[in-house]
């Protein structure tokens, strides 16, 4: 017997397309946006001297690389469930340290605030720090250090 004060929530697909859609919605996010600010964040990247050589060490075909980070940032600011990585794992063995975490969040918020109106930037670093945040301590961690939080 279901209380009439209890609202079933649909789950799988169905919700993910809802979800999506709100925050798309509420932000303006949408597939272009995600890959210009990739394409102009890497760009820029790619030109930095601390971890232009780090990117330049480790991807070879730059345009997989694109699709890979739209996938990802598609899960990750629109929960669209594109991306099927293990980001962790990969970064883990990467010359990642305090400095490198904090010029790629620089450079990634000056991207998406220039690239991006203003909600939809917000929401991009704003994830941006928490995955920075956890790559980091992650790494860190694996190094036998400890790295306290950014946020």
């Amino acid at each position: 017997m279901s209380s009439p004060n209890l609202k079933v929530v649909a789950g799988g697909p169905d919700r993910r397309a809802q979800i999506t859609a709100e925050i798309a919605g509420r932000t303006g996010i949408d597939d272009l946006m995600i890959e210009k600010l990739v394409r102009a964040f890497y760009g820029r990247a790619r030109q930095d001297p601390l971890i232009g050589p780090i990117f330049d060490a480790h991807i070879a075909d730059w345009e997989a690389h694109i699709a890979k980070l739209c996938d990802f940032w598609s899960s990750v600011a629109l929960m669209t469930g594109r991306y099927h990585g293990t980001p962790m794992r990969v970064h883990m063995p990467l010359p990642l340290d305090q400095a490198a975490f904090s010029r790629w969040l620089a450079i990634f918020g000056e991207t998406a605030r220039e690239v991006c109106p203003p909600a939809a930037a917000e929401h991009f670093v704003e994830r941006a720090n928490r995955i920075a945040n956890s790559l980091e301590m992650g790494v860190a961690t694996s190094r036998g250090q400890i790295v306290a939080p950014r946020i």
